[in-house]
């Protein structure tokens, strides 16, 4: 188990910049997700960890020890891809010890790995298989598998669970959290799925244009992103933007857009509020309340999505699209006029020029 320490770290590929003077620290131990959109650098992040992409400058230190320039297999890493990337002509076991009987690792040393792997996995059962055999979840655990039995002090994911169904995803997503439970060991997961990252992480490093935009632990960077971007990638659905700008009111300072009026008074501003300035409120989908007979702002019911246990209830208002998450009872018929509210103890305030939290 080894920390990993990236400084300044550049990749330009060509003329153009992918990784731009990046800053991370992961402890030992740790569960850190990279998220982001396609194109933001993430998996190249993670590749110039496990060696496989050259860096421009900067520097990539494992356990205190400089890897910027190492080899791969010098680094002490384990990597697990989105393609499963196994040899169709070996079963499982010969598929995952394939490294070590490369590396001469003594036989009695081999079985002992691939055994306990094979415990942790739950794959027993199907050692003797050939990936052919195999369903998609299986192949990935062995390929999985294949990275634990290297013991190595930092593990890698690049999108493994991207290729499964929905069912499976959710299966695979639980037994990797129970892995790094049982092996304690740090590791560092590429996703642009937001409910892997909310579910599988200690922190999760949120990613636009090769830049770390927020790190921090799920909850802290759902409750309070930093910017419009990350508030605005988190959440599903997603957030509701309202544009409007600070006003001074009886209670102190309010938010403004149109009728709408929410106290601020409680915010806790970074910086002491300016009164006029434009500004765009980040309002989750649980925090606006619709059917409250009394409100003042009314809306008319455009769609509906059920989901099981709730529904997601979509409000046209004065031509904007604002979502709320109900409870499975109650009345929200299509066209129908309902009034809403907004709790604006969750919401967050950006600087509409920059987009930075407020």
């Amino acid at each position: 188990m080894s920390n990993v320490s990236i400084r300044n770290l550049e990749i330009r590929l060509g003329n153009n910049t992918i990784i731009e003077k990046l800053n991370l620290d992961v402890q030992e131990g740790e569960f850190v997700v990279l998220l982001g959109p396609s194109g933001c650098g993430k998996s190249t992040l993670l590749h110039s960890i496990a060696g496989l992409i050259d860096v421009t400058d900067g520097s990539i230190e494992i356990g205190g020890k400089d890897m910027t320039w190492a080899d791969p297999k010098d680094r002490q890493i384990g990597l697990v891809f989105q393609s499963y990337a196994l040899y169709p002509t070996m079963n499982v076991e010969r598929n995952m010890s394939f490294g070590l009987r490369i590396n001469g690792t003594p036989k009695p040393e081999i079985e002992r790995r691939v055994k306990r792997a094979a415990e942790i996995l739950h794959l027993e059962p199907l050692l003797k298989r050939k990936p052919a055999q195999l369903s998609g979840g299986q192949r990935q655990r062995v390929a999985i598998g294949r990275a634990i039995v290297r013991e190595a002090d930092v593990f890698l994911f690049d999108e493994p669970l991207s290729n499964l169904d929905a069912k499976l995803r959710t299966e695979l997503r639980r037994e990797l959290k129970q892995l790094h439970k049982t092996l304690r060991s740090t590791m560092i997961y590429v996703t642009h799925d937001q409910v892997e990252a909310m579910t599988l992480a200690s922190r999760i490093a949120v990613m636009r244009g090769g830049v770390i935009q927020q790190i921090g632990a799920p909850s802290e960077v759902y409750a309070k992103p930093a910017n419009v971007f990350v508030a605005g990638f988190l959440g599903s659905p997603g957030i509701n933007f309202l544009e409007g700008t600070l006003e001074r009111g009886a209670n102190g300072v309010e938010f403004r857009s149109g009728e709408i009026v929410i106290d601020a008074s409680r915010y806790a501003f970074i910086s002491a509020p300016v009164f006029g300035k434009p500004v765009v409120a980040g309002v989750r989908p649980e925090d606006l309340h619709i059917g409250t007979g009394e409100a003042k702002q009314r809306g008319t019911v455009s769609l509906v999505e059920p989901m099981g246990n709730h529904r997601v209830v979509w409000l046209d208002y004065a031509g904007k699209a604002l979502a709320s998450i109900a409870g499975d009872t109650g009345v929200a018929e299509l066209d129908a006029s309902l009034g809403f509210t907004i709790d604006p103890q969750h919401m967050s305030l950006f600087d509409e020029a920059s987009g930075q939290r407020l």
